[in-house]
Protein backbone atom coordinates (compact mmCIF):
# COMPACT_ATOMS: atom_id res chain seq x y z
CA UNK A 1 0.00 0.00 0.00
CA UNK A 2 1.29 3.22 -0.86
CA UNK A 3 0.72 7.07 0.19
CA UNK A 4 1.54 10.45 -1.29
CA UNK A 5 4.71 11.63 -1.74
CA UNK A 6 5.47 14.01 1.29
CA UNK A 7 7.74 15.56 3.26
CA UNK A 8 7.76 16.27 7.05
CA UNK A 9 9.06 16.89 10.87
CA UNK A 10 9.84 14.76 13.43
CA UNK A 11 8.90 16.39 17.04
CA UNK A 12 7.49 14.93 19.80
CA UNK A 13 5.19 18.01 21.70
CA UNK A 14 7.29 18.16 24.56
CA UNK A 15 10.01 19.37 22.64
CA UNK A 16 7.59 22.49 22.11
CA UNK A 17 8.53 25.80 23.22
CA UNK A 18 5.30 26.27 25.75
CA UNK A 19 5.00 27.60 28.71
CA UNK A 20 4.94 25.40 32.13
CA UNK A 21 8.04 23.74 31.53
CA UNK A 22 7.17 21.02 28.72
CA UNK A 23 5.56 21.16 25.27
CA UNK A 24 2.21 20.72 25.20
CA UNK A 25 -1.27 21.42 23.01
CA UNK A 26 -0.80 25.71 23.40
CA UNK A 27 -0.13 28.35 21.65
CA UNK A 28 3.55 27.14 20.53
CA UNK A 29 1.61 24.24 18.77
CA UNK A 30 -0.34 26.37 16.67
CA UNK A 31 2.67 28.47 15.91
CA UNK A 32 4.35 25.52 14.86
CA UNK A 33 1.75 24.24 12.68
CA UNK A 34 1.74 27.56 10.68
CA UNK A 35 5.97 27.28 10.44
CA UNK A 36 5.02 23.59 8.73
CA UNK A 37 2.24 25.34 6.17
CA UNK A 38 4.54 28.16 5.40
CA UNK A 39 7.45 25.75 5.32
CA UNK A 40 4.96 23.61 2.45
CA UNK A 41 5.46 20.38 5.05
CA UNK A 42 2.54 18.05 4.53
CA UNK A 43 2.93 16.16 8.06
CA UNK A 44 4.09 16.09 11.43
CA UNK A 45 5.12 13.13 12.92
CA UNK A 46 4.68 12.60 17.05
CA UNK A 47 5.87 9.91 19.06
CA UNK A 48 3.30 8.47 21.41
CA UNK A 49 1.02 10.30 23.52
CA UNK A 50 0.37 8.13 26.21
CA UNK A 51 0.44 8.80 30.22
CA UNK A 52 4.22 8.81 31.02
CA UNK A 53 5.76 5.57 32.89
CA UNK A 54 9.01 4.61 33.70
CA UNK A 55 11.91 6.97 32.94
CA UNK A 56 9.52 9.63 31.10
CA UNK A 57 10.08 7.82 27.61
CA UNK A 58 7.03 7.92 25.67
CA UNK A 59 7.71 4.86 24.70
CA UNK A 60 7.00 3.65 28.45
CA UNK A 61 3.21 4.43 28.88
CA UNK A 62 0.79 3.19 31.84
CA UNK A 63 -2.12 3.19 29.08
CA UNK A 64 -2.32 2.31 25.60
CA UNK A 65 -5.44 4.75 25.27
CA UNK A 66 -4.83 7.25 27.21
CA UNK A 67 -3.52 10.84 26.98
CA UNK A 68 -0.07 12.56 28.81
CA UNK A 69 -2.34 14.73 31.15
CA UNK A 70 1.40 17.16 30.36
CA UNK A 71 0.43 17.65 27.25
CA UNK A 72 -2.89 19.39 27.88
CA UNK A 73 -2.44 23.34 26.86
CA UNK A 74 -2.93 25.25 30.43
CA UNK A 75 -3.40 28.65 28.31
CA UNK A 76 -6.30 27.21 26.11
CA UNK A 77 -7.93 25.87 29.17
CA UNK A 78 -7.81 29.38 30.93
CA UNK A 79 -9.01 30.47 27.60
CA UNK A 80 -12.32 28.38 27.91
CA UNK A 81 -12.95 29.36 31.72
CA UNK A 82 -11.10 25.96 33.27
CA UNK A 83 -8.83 27.92 35.41
CA UNK A 84 -7.96 31.92 35.66
CA UNK A 85 -4.61 33.22 33.68
CA UNK A 86 -3.35 35.01 36.39
CA UNK A 87 -2.79 31.27 38.30
CA UNK A 88 -0.67 30.32 35.29
CA UNK A 89 1.94 33.02 35.89
CA UNK A 90 4.21 31.05 37.89
CA UNK A 91 4.49 28.95 35.73
CA UNK A 92 7.89 28.18 34.12
CA UNK A 93 9.17 30.04 31.54
CA UNK A 94 9.16 28.41 27.46
CA UNK A 95 12.54 27.53 26.96
CA UNK A 96 14.95 25.41 28.30
CA UNK A 97 15.38 21.43 29.19
CA UNK A 98 12.40 19.40 30.32
CA UNK A 99 12.94 19.10 34.07
CA UNK A 100 9.86 16.03 34.30
CA UNK A 101 9.89 16.37 38.71
CA UNK A 102 9.52 20.04 38.71
CA UNK A 103 6.83 19.59 35.75
CA UNK A 104 4.99 16.99 37.46
CA UNK A 105 4.92 18.94 40.91
CA UNK A 106 3.59 22.26 39.04
CA UNK A 107 1.73 21.62 36.50
CA UNK A 108 -0.59 18.79 37.50
CA UNK A 109 -1.93 19.94 40.81
CA UNK A 110 -3.39 22.98 38.35
CA UNK A 111 -4.34 20.72 36.15
CA UNK A 112 -6.89 19.03 38.59
CA UNK A 113 -7.86 22.38 39.89
CA UNK A 114 -9.15 23.26 36.46
CA UNK A 115 -10.86 19.81 36.03
CA UNK A 116 -12.39 20.61 39.27
CA UNK A 117 -13.64 24.12 37.98
CA UNK A 118 -15.17 22.45 34.83
CA UNK A 119 -17.15 19.98 36.78
CA UNK A 120 -18.74 22.93 39.17
CA UNK A 121 -19.25 25.53 36.57
CA UNK A 122 -19.18 25.01 32.74
CA UNK A 123 -22.02 25.14 30.80
CA UNK A 124 -24.13 22.58 29.87
CA UNK A 125 -23.20 22.15 26.43
CA UNK A 126 -19.63 21.99 27.83
CA UNK A 127 -20.83 19.34 30.58
CA UNK A 128 -22.68 17.37 27.54
CA UNK A 129 -19.99 17.25 25.55
CA UNK A 130 -17.66 15.41 28.58
CA UNK A 131 -20.62 13.20 29.53
CA UNK A 132 -20.61 12.34 25.48
CA UNK A 133 -17.39 11.18 25.69
CA UNK A 134 -17.14 9.41 29.05
CA UNK A 135 -19.85 7.28 27.55
CA UNK A 136 -18.23 6.73 24.34
CA UNK A 137 -15.18 5.80 26.06
CA UNK A 138 -16.19 3.71 28.68
CA UNK A 139 -14.35 0.55 27.32
CA UNK A 140 -11.03 2.23 28.45
CA UNK A 141 -12.12 5.31 30.48
CA UNK A 142 -13.78 3.61 33.20
CA UNK A 143 -10.83 1.38 33.48
CA UNK A 144 -7.96 3.66 33.15
CA UNK A 145 -8.98 6.15 35.81
CA UNK A 146 -9.50 3.92 38.04
CA UNK A 147 -6.23 2.58 37.76
CA UNK A 148 -4.85 5.66 37.82
CA UNK A 149 -6.56 7.05 41.06
CA UNK A 150 -5.72 3.95 42.60
CA UNK A 151 -1.73 4.34 41.24
CA UNK A 152 -2.25 7.73 43.27
CA UNK A 153 -3.41 6.57 46.66
CA UNK A 154 -0.64 3.91 46.63
CA UNK A 155 2.25 6.28 46.02
CA UNK A 156 2.85 5.08 42.70
CA UNK A 157 3.47 1.63 43.74
CA UNK A 158 3.03 -1.14 40.60
CA UNK A 159 -0.47 -2.59 40.23
CA UNK A 160 0.51 -5.90 41.85
CA UNK A 161 2.06 -4.28 44.86
CA UNK A 162 -1.97 -3.37 45.77
CA UNK A 163 -3.78 -5.59 48.05
CA UNK A 164 -4.42 -8.56 46.83
CA UNK A 165 -8.30 -8.07 46.05
CA UNK A 166 -7.83 -4.93 44.16
CA UNK A 167 -4.58 -6.41 42.00
CA UNK A 168 -6.54 -9.54 41.43
CA UNK A 169 -9.57 -7.14 40.32
CA UNK A 170 -12.32 -8.87 42.47
CA UNK A 171 -15.78 -7.72 41.42
CA UNK A 172 -16.69 -6.44 44.67
CA UNK A 173 -12.93 -4.62 45.88
CA UNK A 174 -13.58 -3.20 42.18
CA UNK A 175 -17.27 -1.77 43.41
CA UNK A 176 -15.91 -0.12 46.72
CA UNK A 177 -13.35 1.10 45.34
CA UNK A 178 -15.42 2.67 42.29
CA UNK A 179 -18.10 4.39 44.74
CA UNK A 180 -15.35 5.81 47.39
CA UNK A 181 -13.27 7.10 44.65
CA UNK A 182 -16.32 8.67 42.66
CA UNK A 183 -15.42 12.18 42.64
CA UNK A 184 -11.39 11.58 41.73
CA UNK A 185 -12.58 9.58 39.10
CA UNK A 186 -14.63 11.78 37.69
CA UNK A 187 -11.69 15.00 37.90
CA UNK A 188 -9.45 12.53 35.64
CA UNK A 189 -12.17 11.75 33.12
CA UNK A 190 -11.99 15.21 33.18
CA UNK A 191 -8.33 15.37 32.47
CA UNK A 192 -8.66 13.08 29.70
CA UNK A 193 -11.49 14.73 27.83
CA UNK A 194 -9.25 18.10 27.90
CA UNK A 195 -6.66 15.95 26.72
CA UNK A 196 -8.42 15.12 23.39
CA UNK A 197 -10.41 18.18 23.02
CA UNK A 198 -7.38 19.90 22.93
CA UNK A 199 -5.67 16.76 20.67
CA UNK A 200 -8.71 16.85 18.17
CA UNK A 201 -8.52 20.87 17.96
CA UNK A 202 -5.21 20.74 16.78
CA UNK A 203 -5.02 18.14 14.32
CA UNK A 204 -8.56 20.06 12.91
CA UNK A 205 -5.94 22.98 12.37
CA UNK A 206 -3.35 20.63 11.05
CA UNK A 207 -5.93 19.56 8.57
CA UNK A 208 -6.90 22.69 7.33
CA UNK A 209 -3.46 23.46 6.50
CA UNK A 210 -3.28 20.10 4.69
CA UNK A 211 -0.87 18.60 7.50
CA UNK A 212 -1.22 15.24 8.34
CA UNK A 213 -0.20 13.53 12.05
CA UNK A 214 1.72 10.49 11.63
CA UNK A 215 1.39 9.06 15.31
CA UNK A 216 3.65 6.33 16.93
CA UNK A 217 2.60 2.59 18.56
CA UNK A 218 5.07 1.13 20.41
CA UNK A 219 4.48 -2.80 19.90
CA UNK A 220 4.87 -4.15 23.92
CA UNK A 221 3.41 -2.20 27.11
CA UNK A 222 4.37 -1.65 30.30
CA UNK A 223 3.28 -4.30 32.96
CA UNK A 224 2.63 -1.13 35.38
CA UNK A 225 0.01 -0.29 33.46
CA UNK A 226 -4.16 -0.37 32.97
CA UNK A 227 -3.68 -2.14 30.17
CA UNK A 228 -1.73 -5.51 31.74
CA UNK A 229 -3.92 -4.78 34.85
CA UNK A 230 -7.40 -5.00 32.95
CA UNK A 231 -5.91 -7.91 30.92
CA UNK A 232 -4.23 -10.00 32.59
CA UNK A 233 -4.96 -13.36 31.38
CA UNK A 234 -3.86 -11.56 27.55
CA UNK A 235 0.05 -11.31 29.32
CA UNK A 236 2.20 -14.06 30.42
CA UNK A 237 2.35 -13.25 33.91
CA UNK A 238 2.93 -15.94 36.65
CA UNK A 239 1.00 -16.47 40.13
CA UNK A 240 1.93 -13.08 41.50
CA UNK A 241 1.23 -11.25 38.85
CA UNK A 242 4.49 -11.05 37.65
CA UNK A 243 5.99 -11.24 34.34
CA UNK A 244 7.40 -14.51 34.05
CA UNK A 245 9.39 -13.69 30.34
CA UNK A 246 9.97 -10.23 29.60
CA UNK A 247 10.89 -8.48 25.78
CA UNK A 248 13.88 -6.95 24.80
CA UNK A 249 16.91 -7.42 22.00
CA UNK A 250 19.49 -10.14 21.68
CA UNK A 251 23.19 -8.96 22.14
CA UNK A 252 24.70 -7.26 18.99
CA UNK A 253 27.62 -5.12 17.90
CA UNK A 254 26.06 -2.16 20.49
CA UNK A 255 26.02 -3.84 23.13
CA UNK A 256 27.32 -7.53 24.70
CA UNK A 257 24.33 -8.27 26.73
CA UNK A 258 21.75 -7.09 24.98
CA UNK A 259 18.69 -4.97 26.13
CA UNK A 260 16.08 -6.03 28.63
CA UNK A 261 13.61 -3.60 28.16
CA UNK A 262 11.14 -5.53 30.60
CA UNK A 263 7.64 -5.67 29.12
CA UNK A 264 5.45 -8.98 29.67
CA UNK A 265 4.75 -10.71 26.65
CA UNK A 266 1.67 -11.50 25.12
CA UNK A 267 0.07 -14.48 25.14
CA UNK A 268 -0.44 -14.18 21.59
CA UNK A 269 -2.51 -17.71 21.29
CA UNK A 270 -5.14 -16.00 24.08
CA UNK A 271 -5.49 -13.23 21.44
CA UNK A 272 -5.77 -15.07 18.50
CA UNK A 273 -8.33 -16.98 20.04
CA UNK A 274 -10.00 -13.37 20.64
CA UNK A 275 -10.13 -12.17 17.63
CA UNK A 276 -7.33 -10.12 18.09
CA UNK A 277 -9.74 -7.59 19.69
CA UNK A 278 -7.33 -5.83 21.95
CA UNK A 279 -5.02 -5.34 19.02
CA UNK A 280 -7.91 -4.03 16.75
CA UNK A 281 -9.60 -1.57 19.31
CA UNK A 282 -5.54 -0.46 20.04
CA UNK A 283 -4.77 0.24 16.42
CA UNK A 284 -8.41 1.72 15.66
CA UNK A 285 -7.97 4.08 18.78
CA UNK A 286 -4.44 5.03 16.76
CA UNK A 287 -6.11 5.67 13.43
CA UNK A 288 -8.82 7.71 14.62
CA UNK A 289 -6.72 10.18 16.50
CA UNK A 290 -3.93 9.91 13.79
CA UNK A 291 -3.71 9.61 10.25
CA UNK A 292 -0.66 7.52 9.77
CA UNK A 293 1.12 5.42 12.44
CA UNK A 294 4.15 3.86 12.72
CA UNK A 295 4.88 0.50 14.62
CA UNK A 296 7.18 0.31 16.57
CA UNK A 297 10.15 -2.80 16.58
CA UNK A 298 7.93 -4.40 13.95
CA UNK A 299 10.47 -7.46 13.40
CA UNK A 300 8.71 -8.42 16.76
CA UNK A 301 5.25 -9.47 14.83
CA UNK A 302 7.12 -11.67 12.47
CA UNK A 303 9.40 -12.95 15.59
CA UNK A 304 10.06 -11.72 19.41
CA UNK A 305 12.92 -12.40 21.91
CA UNK A 306 11.81 -14.09 24.99
CA UNK A 307 13.82 -13.45 28.42
CA UNK A 308 13.10 -14.91 31.60
CA UNK A 309 12.01 -12.29 33.61
CA UNK A 310 14.31 -13.28 36.88
CA UNK A 311 17.58 -12.65 34.18
CA UNK A 312 19.17 -9.25 34.48
CA UNK A 313 20.07 -9.12 31.03
CA UNK A 314 19.25 -10.16 27.66
CA UNK A 315 21.70 -13.08 26.68
CA UNK A 316 19.91 -16.32 27.72
CA UNK A 317 16.92 -14.77 25.69
CA UNK A 318 15.39 -16.92 22.93
CA UNK A 319 13.34 -16.30 19.80
CA UNK A 320 9.47 -17.12 19.56
CA UNK A 321 7.30 -16.72 16.69
CA UNK A 322 4.93 -13.99 16.87
CA UNK A 323 1.20 -13.59 15.36
CA UNK A 324 2.86 -13.15 11.96
CA UNK A 325 0.39 -12.68 8.86
CA UNK A 326 -2.99 -13.62 11.34
CA UNK A 327 -2.58 -10.55 13.38
CA UNK A 328 -2.51 -7.86 9.77
CA UNK A 329 -4.69 -9.73 8.20
CA UNK A 330 -7.90 -9.38 11.21
CA UNK A 331 -6.61 -5.78 11.13
CA UNK A 332 -7.35 -5.30 7.42
CA UNK A 333 -10.55 -6.81 7.77
CA UNK A 334 -11.31 -4.62 10.95
CA UNK A 335 -9.95 -1.24 9.53
CA UNK A 336 -10.59 -1.27 6.17
CA UNK A 337 -6.37 -1.12 5.36
CA UNK A 338 -3.24 -1.00 6.76
CA UNK A 339 -2.59 2.78 7.43
CA UNK A 340 1.01 1.99 9.18
CA UNK A 341 4.46 2.14 8.39
CA UNK A 342 6.76 -0.60 10.30
CA UNK A 343 10.01 0.41 12.06
CA UNK A 344 12.06 -2.91 10.34
CA UNK A 345 15.66 -1.33 11.59
CA UNK A 346 18.46 -3.43 12.26
CA UNK A 347 19.23 -6.69 12.28
CA UNK A 348 16.33 -7.75 10.10
CA UNK A 349 15.62 -10.97 8.61
CA UNK A 350 14.67 -12.22 5.17
CA UNK A 351 10.82 -13.29 7.34
CA UNK A 352 10.65 -9.81 8.58
CA UNK A 353 11.17 -8.15 4.79
CA UNK A 354 8.87 -10.55 3.52
CA UNK A 355 6.18 -10.26 5.64
CA UNK A 356 6.33 -6.34 5.70
CA UNK A 357 6.04 -6.85 1.98
CA UNK A 358 3.10 -9.51 1.73
CA UNK A 359 1.31 -6.68 3.73
CA UNK A 360 1.73 -4.15 2.05
CA UNK A 361 3.52 -1.99 5.02
CA UNK A 362 6.22 0.13 4.04
CA UNK A 363 9.71 0.10 5.82
CA UNK A 364 12.16 3.25 6.83
CA UNK A 365 15.57 3.82 5.71
CA UNK A 366 17.83 6.22 7.75
CA UNK A 367 20.50 8.12 5.95
CA UNK A 368 22.79 7.79 9.09
CA UNK A 369 23.30 3.78 8.76
CA UNK A 370 23.69 3.65 5.13
CA UNK A 371 27.67 5.03 4.78
CA UNK A 372 29.23 2.35 6.68
CA UNK A 373 30.15 -1.50 4.31
CA UNK A 374 28.24 -1.94 1.73
CA UNK A 375 25.05 -3.96 3.11
CA UNK A 376 24.55 -0.69 4.90
CA UNK A 377 24.00 0.86 1.24
CA UNK A 378 20.33 -0.54 1.69
CA UNK A 379 19.49 2.33 3.57
CA UNK A 380 20.40 5.20 0.89
CA UNK A 381 18.68 7.46 -0.69
CA UNK A 382 18.62 5.72 -4.15
CA UNK A 383 17.46 2.36 -2.59
CA UNK A 384 14.31 3.93 -0.73
CA UNK A 385 11.57 3.69 -3.03
CA UNK A 386 8.50 2.30 -1.14
CA UNK A 387 9.79 3.16 2.45
CA UNK A 388 9.60 6.25 4.84
CA UNK A 389 13.13 7.82 4.49
CA UNK A 390 14.76 9.82 7.52
CA UNK A 391 18.06 11.93 8.01
CA UNK A 392 18.08 10.13 11.56
CA UNK A 393 15.60 9.21 14.27
CA UNK A 394 14.24 10.20 17.90
CA UNK A 395 17.12 7.47 18.70
CA UNK A 396 20.14 8.64 16.74
CA UNK A 397 21.98 11.46 17.18
CA UNK A 398 21.64 14.52 15.54
CA UNK A 399 23.02 14.83 11.79
CA UNK A 400 25.83 16.97 13.45
CA UNK A 401 26.59 15.78 16.22
CA UNK A 402 27.01 12.17 14.23
CA UNK A 403 29.33 13.67 11.92
CA UNK A 404 31.41 15.30 14.36
CA UNK A 405 31.70 13.08 16.85
CA UNK A 406 29.96 9.60 16.05
CA UNK A 407 30.66 9.18 12.45
CA UNK A 408 33.87 7.00 11.44
CA UNK A 409 36.48 8.54 8.97
CA UNK A 410 35.34 6.10 6.31
CA UNK A 411 31.69 6.76 6.64
CA UNK A 412 32.33 10.29 6.46
CA UNK A 413 34.70 10.06 2.98
CA UNK A 414 31.00 7.80 1.76
CA UNK A 415 29.28 10.34 2.64
CA UNK A 416 31.27 13.17 1.00
CA UNK A 417 31.57 10.80 -1.85
CA UNK A 418 28.12 10.46 -2.46
CA UNK A 419 26.68 13.55 -1.39
CA UNK A 420 29.01 15.99 -2.04
CA UNK A 421 30.59 19.26 0.07
CA UNK A 422 27.55 20.86 1.39
CA UNK A 423 28.15 24.94 1.94
CA UNK A 424 25.41 25.22 4.33
CA UNK A 425 26.19 22.66 6.45
CA UNK A 426 26.03 18.80 6.39
CA UNK A 427 22.65 18.32 7.99
CA UNK A 428 21.25 20.20 4.83
CA UNK A 429 23.41 17.89 2.79
CA UNK A 430 21.21 14.83 4.47
CA UNK A 431 17.99 17.03 4.11
CA UNK A 432 18.17 17.54 0.55
CA UNK A 433 19.54 13.46 -0.31
CA UNK A 434 16.15 12.35 1.48
CA UNK A 435 13.86 15.21 -0.20
CA UNK A 436 15.15 14.10 -3.37
CA UNK A 437 15.31 9.96 -2.49
CA UNK A 438 12.61 7.94 -4.30
CA UNK A 439 11.01 6.92 -0.94
CA UNK A 440 7.29 8.20 -0.28
CA UNK A 441 7.70 10.23 2.66
CA UNK A 442 10.87 12.19 4.25
CA UNK A 443 10.94 12.94 7.51
CA UNK A 444 13.99 15.07 9.13
CA UNK A 445 14.27 15.40 12.61
CA UNK A 446 13.66 19.28 13.65
CA UNK A 447 17.23 19.30 15.71
CA UNK A 448 18.76 18.35 11.69
CA UNK A 449 16.18 20.91 10.36
CA UNK A 450 18.27 23.31 12.68
CA UNK A 451 21.08 22.34 12.85
CA UNK A 452 21.70 21.60 15.50
CA UNK A 453 24.55 19.06 17.60
CA UNK A 454 24.93 16.71 19.89
CA UNK A 455 23.31 18.67 22.71
CA UNK A 456 19.58 18.48 21.36
CA UNK A 457 20.07 14.80 21.12
CA UNK A 458 16.41 13.68 22.78
CA UNK A 459 17.18 10.05 23.29
CA UNK A 460 20.30 7.65 23.70
CA UNK A 461 19.07 4.20 24.22
CA UNK A 462 19.86 2.21 27.19
CA UNK A 463 20.86 5.36 29.17
CA UNK A 464 19.39 5.53 32.29
CA UNK A 465 18.31 9.39 32.81
CA UNK A 466 18.63 12.30 30.92
CA UNK A 467 16.96 11.70 27.69
CA UNK A 468 13.66 13.09 26.44
CA UNK A 469 14.31 16.49 27.85
CA UNK A 470 15.34 18.79 24.55
CA UNK A 471 13.32 21.40 23.25
CA UNK A 472 13.55 24.54 20.73
CA UNK A 473 13.76 27.59 21.28
CA UNK A 474 10.99 30.30 19.58
CA UNK A 475 13.27 31.97 17.96
CA UNK A 476 14.95 28.95 15.83
CA UNK A 477 11.44 29.37 13.32
CA UNK A 478 11.60 32.61 10.93
CA UNK A 479 10.45 32.85 7.82
CA UNK A 480 14.14 32.62 6.05
CA UNK A 481 13.79 28.84 7.23
CA UNK A 482 10.78 28.03 6.41
CA UNK A 483 11.49 29.32 2.65
CA UNK A 484 14.69 27.25 2.30
CA UNK A 485 12.43 24.17 3.26
CA UNK A 486 9.12 25.34 1.26
CA UNK A 487 11.77 25.73 -2.30
CA UNK A 488 12.71 22.04 -1.27
CA UNK A 489 9.41 20.75 -1.26
CA UNK A 490 8.22 22.22 -4.35
CA UNK A 491 11.64 21.30 -6.22
CA UNK A 492 11.27 17.28 -4.64
CA UNK A 493 7.82 17.33 -5.49
CA UNK A 494 6.65 16.63 -1.99
CA UNK A 495 4.47 19.62 -1.63
CA UNK A 496 1.31 18.83 0.72
CA UNK A 497 -1.68 17.22 -0.93
CA UNK A 498 -4.88 18.70 0.62
CA UNK A 499 -7.65 16.39 2.68
CA UNK A 500 -10.51 16.03 0.29
CA UNK A 501 -12.64 16.97 3.19
CA UNK A 502 -12.36 17.78 7.17
CA UNK A 503 -12.94 14.16 7.87
CA UNK A 504 -10.16 11.94 9.34
CA UNK A 505 -8.98 10.70 5.91
CA UNK A 506 -5.95 9.37 5.11
CA UNK A 507 -3.14 10.29 2.68
CA UNK A 508 -2.95 7.28 0.64
CA UNK A 509 -2.13 7.92 -2.89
Amino acid sequence: MSFARAAGILLHPTSLPSRGGIGDFGPAAYRFVDFLASARQGVWQVLPLGPLGYGNSPYSSTSAFAGNPLLISLERLADHGWIDHGELDALPPASGPVEYDHVFAQKLPLLFEAAHRFLKSASQEALGRFESFRAENAWWLDDFVLFDSLRAHHKLKPWNQWPHDLASREPAALKKATEELADDLRVRSAVQFAFYEQWRALRRYSAERAIRIVGDVAIFVNHDSADVWTHPELFRLDGQLEPEVVAGVPPDFFSKTGQRWGNPLYRWDVMKQRGYQWWIQRLRWATQHCDYIRLDHFRGFDQFWEIPAADPTAVNGRWVDGPRDDLFLKLREALGGLPFFAEDLGYITPEVHALRDRLQIPGMSVLQFGFGDEGAHMYLPHRAAGKVVYTGTHDNDTVVGWWHSGAADHERRNAESYLGRCEDGIHWAFIRAAQGSTACLSVVPMQDILGLGSEARMNTPSLHGGNWRWRFQENHLNGNLASKMALLAEISDRLPKPFASQSNDSFFA
